[in-house]
């Protein structure tokens, strides 16, 4: 149940990134309320995963998935550029949480 709880964290996390920017450097009262009601809420999940989950490997899966969603959705939402290196980065983050999560102790 921990990595379920990790995995919304890292969601909650994405969501988190993508609410900064409309905040205009938190001076828009109703999105800064939001971006810091989801970082209060990726930051209590990822203390629900810690319970049970070693703290480094859930802190890099936790970032992993947060770099990698922002990556991605600025690409998709933002027209962020799409270059090979950049695609090499997401993939070397996706293949360390994969290893993360493989080489874990069970919970």
């Amino acid at each position: 149940m921990s990595w379920w709880i990790l995995l919304g964290a890292g969601l909650v996390e994405i969501a988190w990134a993508m609410s900064i920017k409309p905040t205009e450097g938190f001076t828009r009262l109703w999105p800064t309320v939001l971006s810091l009601v989801l970082m209060a809420l990726a930051a209590f999940l990822l203390a629900l995963a810690i319970r049970e989950l070693p703290t480094g490997t859930a802190y890099a899966v936790f970032t992993g998935i947060g770099a990698v969603g922002a990556v991605v959705l600025g690409i998709v939402l933002n027209r962020d550029p799409v270059t090979v290196g950049r695609i090499v980065a997401l993939a070397l983050i996706v293949g360390g949480v994969v290893l993360a999560k493989v080489t874990s102790p069970a919970e």
